[in-house]
């Protein structure tokens, strides 16, 4: 009996690693697809030229002293809606450097009252990321730092690396 409870175990170990590697090469894949699709915005003139650009009350550089930054949000508030789509972020996100304003993340952003609205039990979700409230803006969201390293992850709000100051 013991035996067969240790291959049943270690079918189930088994089949759990395959499915977190699963889980993990699909979402590097579609890190890399948001990469390909939002190359084009290094530059911020680009990005306005595409609908992005710093909202009032918002267009300032996003710091924690302690914990690190984000840096400037240029936002295409015609995208910021209920539907989320991988490929088109509500957000770029600009790290100030001693050369300019450098493009470090792509941000994912849902009206909360909206998406409660709907009926949603549960944050919206974009690869295998669950959003998160902000609370003082009334927004779910979700950070990708696909363009500048993270030391604290890729799907962190804030970036040890980044700096207002």
């Amino acid at each position: 009996m013991k035996r067969k409870t240790l291959i049943v175990s270690g079918v189930v170990v088994a089949l759990a690693l395959a499915l977190i590697s699963a889980v993990q090469t699909s979402t590097q894949s579609d890190l890399a697809k948001v990469r390909a699709a939002t190359a084009k915005f290094h530059d911020p003139k680009a990005a306005q030229a595409e609908g992005y650009d710093l909202v009032p009350g918002l267009d300032y550089c996003f710091n924690n002293p302690g914990v690190g930054g984000m840096g400037f949000h240029y936002i295409d508030t015609a995208a910021l809606d209920t539907t989320v789509e991988l490929l088109h972020p509500e957000a770029m996100v600009y790290a100030p450097t001693s050369n300019g304003l450098q493009l470090g993340a792509v941000e994912y952003i849902v009206p909360a009252e909206a998406w409660d609205a709907e009926g949603h039990t549960h944050p919206p979700m974009l690869m295998d990321m669950h959003f998160h409230l902000n609370e003082r803006l009334g927004v779910y969201v979700l950070h990708a730092w696909i363009w500048k390293n993270n030391s604290a992850g890729v799907f962190e709000d804030w970036n040890p690396t980044v700096s207002c100051l």
